[in-house]
Parts: C-alpha cells; structure tokens; sequence
C-alpha cells in the first residue's frame, strides 16, 4: 500500500507533463521510501528503474545494458554497452522521439567507481539531451554526496537539475496509517520511538503489545533497529566514534554546547565541526528561541532530529553489551519501560502537535496564517525563574501569536494548567491578538472545558483529535 508522499507525486507530475527533459534530483537517508516513491510515480509511465549495485563499473554497465535493452524490447544479447558515454547517447538518441522516465536509483555506487560519470553526463545533457523529451531521476541514499557532488557549485551537474527533491521520514499522522490496528495512544509511543522511517515502521507487528514489539526490534541483538542507526553512521562518516559521542551526549541529555564540548572531553572548536556535520545529515537540529535571530542568538540548543535515533543513541548504545548476553528483555522492562512516559512526553510529543499545527496551518484551519514557527525559553522576570513555552506560531505582519503547550501525562488536566498558559501571553509581549492551544493526553475536567467554552481564543485539543482527518 503507498501512503503519503502526494506533494512530491503531485510536483514530479507537473514536471512530465511538461513533454520536456527534466532531470530531477531525489535523495534521502536509507529506508524512507524514495524507491518506492519513484515506483509509483512510472507505474503507468513508460519507464526504466535501473538500481545500482555497490559493485564495480562492468557489473554495473552490464545490468543497465540489460534493463534498457529490456524496455526497449531489443535482445539482451545485444551485449553491453562499452562505455556510459555510449550508454547514454543510446539514451539520448531514443528520448528524441519519445517520452519516458529514467531513473538511476543510488546513483552515488556509479559515481564512485567511475569518477568522470558526472562529466560524461553533464556533456550529453548540454549536447543531446537538454532537447529530448527524457525524464531523469538521479537518486541516492547517501545525502553528503548528493548534496555536494551532485547539487553542489563543484560539481560539473551543476545548474543541470530541474527540480530536487530531499526525501524525509513521514510525520505522526502519515505514520500511523501503517499502524493500523494499534490505538491512538499507541501509535503516539511508536512514532516517539521508532520515528517516521516507513521501513522501520513496517516491521511493527500491531498483533503484539507496543513492548513487545520494542523488545523485538531493539533488545535482541537479532532486532531489526538492534543496530541500524550505528551501521546508517558509519555509511555515511569516516569517523563514526566521535559522531556516537556526540550523538549520545544529546541523547543523554547535553543540549548546550558547552555542555557536550565537556561531556565528549573535546574543546568546543572542535566539537563545533562535527555538530555542523550532523546537522547537515539532518541527525541533529539546532533552535534557537521564538523570535530571536538564529545567526546571532548565543541561546542555541542541539537536540536529535530523528527519534529512532534518539531512542537508540538513549537506551541502546550504552547496553548493547547486555543485550548482545541475553538481558534485552530485562533491560527494557527495568530500565527503560519505567520511564518511557518522560521520554515521550518531550521533546517528541511536543514535535507531534507541533506537526498537527503545521497541517492545521496548512489547511488554514487556524485563526490566522502562520508565517514563524517555533518554542520559546527564557527568564520569568515577574517570577524570577526560567520559563518556556512548547509551541509558538505567528504572523508579525498581522500582530497574532499562538501559543502552545503539550501534556502526556495520565492525570486529567485541569483548569489550571490552562490558566498557566494563558498567563504565558506576557512573556511574548508586541503582539495584538493572542491564541492558545493545549494538548493533553488525559481527558480534560469538567472545568477546564468550562473556560474553553468561556475562551473563544482557547482550543483543547485531545488524543483522538491529534488523527482526525
């Protein structure tokens, strides 16, 4: 069954439709669908899939010979293209009197055993193929080479790409609909743990409880989750051990530079460069408070952006040493079981509502549009202590500001939790209309919906809530 993706579908459609050579760049971590996603978009296209094997140039030649030969109807005894220059002036040669798609999945496994490949290309796009009517696809796993040796200024494709696309995990609500079966709670806790990878989200057995299934996938050392983030990093890095240190200590709590700079025992210069590296793998994030500017705020915090790897990097990395002995089970129910709820509760429940606003934005169902999104954290100077606030939304331009705040806990909420919400509003001040929202996962109490009802500027917004469509 394909799920989501209709943006991206729906913007590659565009593009065929226009009868003109298109090459279009498509990249994203392992497992998040690409391959599918380009299935779906040729299945009623005349098309060639061609997937690269991490092998050398001759058996790579050979299979693409092979797939063309194969749509093209001619016999695959034909025999093998002699060099990729020849392979694509074939290309090129049928796209001037017909239009189909032709995509190269994990294009990086060619690229890296034939260093000119990307100047061999660049020379048939700008001769003969700019005026074809070919559709192609360069896709890849690997997103430091893509981003670089692909789209880069450096690289001799350069300018050639018509469109690109970068390829993440699925969010709280796409996710769920490949948890059928599982209930809403539920399906908060697998994307809290197991993130939006649609691979890893198929291998959730909903026949199980969500422990069992946890226990399954991550604390046996035969568990589908047991290692992949670790194999993912070292495909990706030359130095993996330094990334794990610095990914754990996020992970363990160490939000701050400083912080981890003096958890990793390394001087914050160095730590620096290969924090800038996972951010731009996409592993790590880093915000900076609403409304100040992210170039200059001295205010950054880090955290994972990924929650597969948030949990991992959390309750895996430091006891595979147990698992790989047999304790799992044990060290998932004594250890991490009993405090699973903290984990959910923040950040990741707090980046599901932030998700369910953004659609909500998107399908203009809020008070107003909003053009800023983010949190917010800083000094109470009325109480004289620290304070945030989950969610802010806003539109300077028109003076509204939203304000959001996310509870997973199982004690009903009250009115009073509300009211500290409300309160929130001078923290932020320079606004004209203010809004709130609150999410809880216990139900509300009778008063509470009371001063919604008396709050037209008051949403509450419930479990259930979160998967209506």
């Amino acid at each position: 069954m394909f799920i989501s993706r209709t943006d991206e579908l729906a913007a590659m459609q565009k593009l065929y439709d226009k009868g003109t050579f298109q090459m279009v760049v498509l990249y994203g971590r392992r497992r998040v669908g690409k391959t599918t996603l380009i299935s779906e978009f040729i299945k009623d296209k005349p098309g060639i899939l061609f997937s690269a094997q991490e092998a050398n140039e001759h058996l790579n030649l050979r299979l693409f010979s092979e797939s063309v030969y194969r749509f093209f109807g001619l016999p695959v005894t034909t025999g093998v293209f002699q060099s990729w220059h020849d392979a694509f002036l074939f290309i090129a040669e049928k796209a001037k009197s017909q239009r189909f798609v032709l995509a190269i999945d994990e294009f990086p496994y060619i690229a890296t055993t034939n260093k000119s490949i990307k100047s061999i290309l660049q020379n048939i796009i700008d001769h003969e193929l700019k005026n074809s009517q070919l559709y192609l696809i360069l896709c890849g796993s690997q997103i430091s080479f893509m981003e670089k040796s692909v789209l880069g200024a450096k690289s001799p494709l350069f300018g050639r790409r018509t469109a690109q696309f970068k390829l993440g995990g699925f969010d709280y609500y796409d996710a769920a609909q490949m948890l059928d079966g599982a209930s809403n709670e539920d399906k908060i806790k697998y994307y809290a743990c197991i993130g939006g990878t649609p691979h890893y989200l198929a291998q959730v057995d909903t026949r199980q409880s969500f422990e069992e299934n946890m226990i399954d996938l991550y604390f046996t050392p035969q568990g589908y989750l047991y290692s992949e983030p670790a194999m993912l990093l070292q495909q990706e890095l030359r130095e993996p051990a330094m990334y794990n240190t610095i990914i754990s200590a996020v992970a363990t709590g160490s939000s701050r530079l400083n912080d981890i700079s003096t958890k990793i025992g390394e001087e914050s210069a160095k730590t620096t460069k290969y924090i800038k590296t996972l951010m731009d793998l996409r592993i790590l994030t880093r915000t900076v408070p609403f409304g100040e500017n992210p170039e200059r705020s001295r205010k950054s915090l880090y955290q994972i952006a990924d929650h597969c790897y948030r949990f991992w990097y959390k309750y895996v990395f430091f006891n595979r040493a147990g698992i790989e002995t047999g304790i799992g089970r044990n060290i998932a129910e004594s250890m991490v079981f009993p405090e699973l709820s903290a984990f959910i509760g923040k950040p990741a429940f707090e980046d599901i509502c932030s998700q369910y606003i953004l659609r909500q934005n998107r399908n203009s169902a809020l008070p107003f549009l909003a053009t800023e999104f983010g949190h917010w954290w800083g000094t109470d100077a009325r109480a004289r202590q620290s304070a945030d606030i989950d969610i802010v939304i806003g539109n300077k331009a028109q003076g509204k500001l939203q304000l959001g705040e996310c509870k997973w806990r199982n004690e009903p909420t009250d009115a009073g939790e509300i009211k500290k919400l409300l309160d929130k509003a001078r923290l932020l001040p320079g606004y004209q209309d203010y809004y709130f929202m609150f999410f809880s996962k216990a139900p509300y109490t009778p008063a509470a919906r009371t001063l919604e009802s008396d709050n037209p500027k008051l949403k509450l917004v419930t479990l259930d809530m979160l998967f209506e469509a």
